[in-house]
């Protein structure tokens, strides 16, 4: 769902070029050197009055807890982060690479300021670690030296309750390692296992893509066709017949997020159907004209969701668990109603932080959505997902030729990291997609090509995070030791 992503992301902090060093710093990289003093010593009240004197006003209209919870909680994942070099450096901004004092992995991060003196910081993001000497994973012999690697990685996160969760390492559908940690419910104790159902946030995106493609490949419908075909009124008649089926899939239509403020004030226990979600987006207007660019839309996957009631004439809930959970044996996949008991689904939880620094964890039970949907919210578990993957890649849920449409990035549209629901970096090969939301990380990787395929799915806020670049650089470096 994302709809809480906050600009200060769970692994944002930065580094900056290695020149730099040697040369006077540009205002960024003074500012990114603040941020990471403020991560690695600051109190709370501290970082109250770095933010007030530091940030620029966008910045500032945060709540200040938000700042708080994210310094903080910087310090405690990391142990600590040491300055390794500046990667790129202009007047405005600056990328760092910092290593993790806690795993000795490493970040790198963008810090935005303002042109004009005092350069208020405006942005801090994660960014790739640019190759390099600092940046190379250790190199490992084999697959079983991977997962003791990963095992061990984890570990060290969970003993420091820093991971609460399940992580599955695959290899053409063979287990290569598998483990659950932390609690699937603080109040009772009761601990996470391999069969946990956690929240997947924006993954279902994924079976609503699968399913449309599904019905394209029965000549239901097609990519072109325009959303007035099927629901001819929404958001408004002109823009349907602009809407086409790529765009809703692409993120290129042009349509927002119907988690806005009338969800905010709104009973949860209203939004059980797609047409109850909809009418939460109901008089939206577009930002942009479809296929002009690029821009996250919860609504218009949820729209998707409509399209498949209209063609298929059945409950969108009925046909995804008929046509892509009960043939893959995906039996711990759903979109619950939590208001329902609902057997072994784990309760997500965002830590904070007290005036003294206390930490302290709060529940999203209130927070969140009573059912997911086409956009979002549903439940799987780890195993489920490697279901899941595996089914697409051997043909089984929607043709090769398909996955392989769906999982490219589509130009056409501006959509360069983005293919039919599914995510793609063209440069690793990695398809999948994330979810993220107050006490939800849960995400899949699929590295196209390798045979090898990871889930990690927290229900801790951002906890899913570090184990995916940790697995992403240890199959990087498996796979490179395999090709030379």
């Amino acid at each position: 769902m994302n709809r809480h992503r906050l600009l200060l992301s769970a692994a944002a902090i930065a580094s900056v070029s290695s020149s730099a060093l040697a040369q006077t710093p540009s205002p960024a990289t003074r500012r990114a050197r603040e941020v990471v003093a403020l991560i690695n010593a600051a109190t709370p009240s501290a970082i109250r009055a770095y933010v007030d004197s530091a940030f620029a006003d966008g910045m500032r209209r945060m709540p200040p807890q938000a700042h708080i919870d994210f310094f903080m909680g910087q310090r405690e994942q990391s142990g600590g982060l040491e300055w390794i070099e500046v990667q790129e450096e202009a007047a405005d901004r600056t990328t760092v690479l910092l290593r993790r004092k806690l795993t000795g992995d490493l970040t790198a991060v963008l810090v935005q300021v303002d042109s004009a003196a005092p350069h208020r910081i405006g942005g801090i993001g994660q960014r790739p670690p640019r190759p390099s000497a600092a940046a190379t994973e250790a190199a490992v012999a084999n697959d079983a030296e991977m997962a003791a690697a990963l095992e061990r990685y984890v570990g060290t996160l969970a003993k420091a309750d820093l991971f609460s969760g399940s992580v599955l390492l695959a290899k053409d559908g063979k287990t290569l390692y598998a483990g659950a940690f932390g609690q699937a419910n603080k109040d009772f104790g009761a601990p996470n296992a391999l069969d946990t159902k956690f929240n997947l946030g924006s993954m279902n995106k994924m079976f609503t893509s699968v399913t449309i493609a599904q019905l394209v490949e029965q000549g239901k419908l097609s990519y072109d066709d325009p959303l007035s075909k099927f629901v001819p009124d929404f958001p408004s008649a002109a823009a349907a017949q602009k809407i086409r089926i790529k765009h809703l899939l692409t993120h290129t239509s042009g349509l927002g997020s119907y988690f806005n403020e009338e969800f905010d004030r709104s009973s949860r226990a209203r939004y059980r159907t797609v047409s109850d979600m909809m009418q939460l987006a109901k008089g939206d207007s577009l930002a942009f004209e479809p296929g002009t660019r690029w821009s996250y839309s919860n609504t218009g996957m949820l729209v998707l969701g409509k399209v498949i009631e209209v063609v298929t004439k059945q409950d969108y809930f009925d046909y995804v668990r008929e046509h892509l959970a009960k043939p893959t044996g995906m039996n711990n996949t759903d979109a619950y109603e939590l208001d329902r008991v609902n057997p072994n689904l784990a309760v997500g939880y965002q830590r904070e932080y007290a005036a003294d620094g206390t930490k302290r964890y709060r529940n999203n039970i209130f927070m969140h959505v009573m059912r997911g949907g086409p956009a979002g919210g549903g439940y799987s578990t780890a195993e489920d997902l490697l279901r899941f993957a595996e089914a697409l890649k051997a043909g089984k849920l929607v043709s090769k030729t398909t996955f392989e449409l769906m999982t490219t990035p589509k130009p056409d549209v501006n959509s360069p990291r983005y293919g039919y629901g599914f995510g793609v970096d063209p440069q690793t090969g990695i398809v999948g997609h994330s979810g993220g939301f107050p006490g939800i990380s849960s995400n899949l990787d699929i590295f196209k090509g390798t045979g090898y395929v990871a889930v990690v799915m927290s229900n801790y806020g951002g906890g899913s995070q570090p184990v995916t670049e940790k697995i992403r650089g240890l199959v990087k470096s498996r796979t490179a030791r395999v090709s030379q």
